[in-house]
C-alpha cells in the first residue's frame, strides 16, 4: 500500500482515538462495567453450592458422543433423575475436570466399568455411593466398578467465568463501538465530506478496525487485571496465545459491526441488528455456562458464533493451560471468519 495511504489511515485513526477518549462516560463504563460483574459473580457464586450432580460419561466413539456404550449392570444409576450425564470423548480433559470439580464423577461404562473421582469432593462422594448402591442392587455376579481417584483444587465459576466475561466485554465493545459509530458519521454527513477526499472505503475501514482494536485489548487488559488482583483469577497457559485469540476474535467482532453499519442510516436500527447478533453469541457460546448436555440443536447453532471459538480458546489458555499450538484451529477460524467478514464489510460499504 502507497505511502500516502498509510498516511490518511493513520489520520483517521489518530482522529477517531480522540473521539473516544474525549467521552469519558463512555470510558469509564467500558472500563467499570466488566469489572462489577465480576465482583458481582464472585459474590453470588463464591461458596461454591451446587444443587445438581454432573457425572461425565465416557465414550471411545469420538463420532457419537451422545451414545457411550452403556451395558446394564449399570441401568439403575443411569436412571437417577438427580444427575445430569454429559457425554465425554476425551479422558484426559474429563478426568482433569473431576479434579477440577466441574465433574462430580467420570463414568467408563464399558464392561468391566471404572470411574474417576475426587476424593475432596463432596458431591463426588455422594454420586459414588449411589452408583456402588445402583451396583449392588443388580445381580450377585455384577462386577463392582473399579474406583480411580482425581486430585485437584476446585475452579470457581468466577474463574471459569472470567475468560467470557472478557470475551463479552471484547464483543460488545467491538460490535457498538465501530456499527454504531460509522452510522452516526453517515447520518451526520461526516461520511460524506470524507467522500471527497483520497480515502478510498478499505482505508476508512482498516483505519477504523485499528483504532477499535487498539481501544478493546486495552479495556481487556484492564479488566483482566483487575480480575489478578480482586479475584486470583488463574492464567495456567500461554500469554501470547491469549493475546492472540484476543486479537483474532476482536478482528472478527469488529468487522461483524463494520458489516452492519456498511449502509444503514439510523443509530436505531443499527442497536436493533447488533442487539439480534450479539445476544444469540452470548446465550449459544458457553459465555454464562457449558454448552455440554444442551440440545444437538443448539450444540449445532453454537459452531456458527464466533464468540464460541473466543471463548473456547480463552478458556482452554487460561485455565486448561493450553499453549498456542492447543488453540491454532481456533485462531485459524476466528482469522478466517475475520479476512471474510472485513472483506465483506469493504464490498458493502457505501459512503452516503
Amino acid at each position: 500500500m502507497a505511502r500516502a495511504s498509510w498516511k490518511r489511515i493513520l489520520a483517521i485513526f489518530i482522529a477517531r482515538n480522540r473521539e473516544f477518549y474525549r467521552d469519558t462516560a463512555g470510558l469509564v463504563w467500558n472500563m467499570l462495567m466488566p469489572v462489577l460483574m465480576i465482583v458481582a459473580f464472585a459474590f453470588i457464586f463464591g461458596a461454591g453450592s451446587q444443587i445438581l450432580f454432573k457425572v461425565g460419561l465416557l465414550s471411545d466413539d469420538a463420532a457419537a458422543p451422545n451414545a457411550p456404550t452403556i451395558t446394564g449392570e449399570l441401568d439403575a444409576f443411569l436412571a437417577i433423575d438427580a444427575i445430569q450425564f454429559i457425554p465425554v470423548t476425551d479422558q484426559a480433559a474429563g478426568i482433569a475436570k473431576v479434579a477440577r470439580h466441574q465433574l462430580d464423577l467420570l463414568l467408563a461404562p464399558n464392561t468391566p466399568s471404572r470411574y474417576w473421582i475426587n476424593p475432596e469432593s463432596p458431591n463426588g462422594a455422594i454420586v459414588e455411593r449411589l452408583l456402588l448402591g445402583a451396583s449392588a442392587d443388580q445381580a450377585e455376579n455384577t462386577p463392582t466398578p473399579q474406583r480411580e481417584t482425581a486430585t485437584g483444587e476446585a475452579l470457581s465459576y468466577a474463574d471459569w467465568a472470567l475468560p467470557g466475561v472478557l470475551a463479552m466485554n471484547l464483543m460488545f465493545s467491538s460490535l457498538w463501538g465501530v456499527g454504531w459509530v460509522v452510522v452516526r458519521y453517515r447520518k451526520n454527513g461526516v461520511l460524506r465530506r470524507l467522500k471527497a477526499t483520497p480515502l478510498t472505503p478499505l482505508e476508512f475501514l482498516l483505519a477504523q478496525i485499528l483504532s477499535r482494536l487498539l481501544v478493546v485489548l486495552v479495556s481487556s487488559l484492564v479488566v483482566y487485571g483487575g480480575a489478578l488482583l480482586l479475584l486470583d483469577a488463574p492464567m495456567r497457559g500461554s500469554y501470547l496465545a491469549l493475546i492472540l485469540i484476543y486479537i483474532a476474535g476482536a478482528l472478527c467482532m469488529i468487522s461483524l459491526g463494520l458489516i452492519v453499519a456498511a449502509r444503514l442510516r439510523t443509530e436505531e436500527l443499527a442497536d436493533g441488528l447488533l442487539n439480534l447478533l450479539s445476544w444469540p453469541m452470548l446465550l449459544l457460546s458457553g459465555v454464562w455456562f457449558s454448552m455440554e448436555g444442551t440440545s444437538p440443536a443448539a450444540q449445532a447453532l453454537s459452531t456458527l458464533m464466533p464468540l464460541r471459538y473466543l471463548v473456547e480458546g480463552a478458556r482452554a489458555i487460561m485455565i486448561d493451560g493450553a499453549g498456542l499450538l492447543d488453540v491454532a484451529l481456533q485462531l485459524a477460524l476466528l482469522l478466517a471468519m475475520a479476512t471474510l467478514l472485513i472483506a465483506v464489510a469493504t464490498r458493502l460499504f457505501r459512503w452516503e
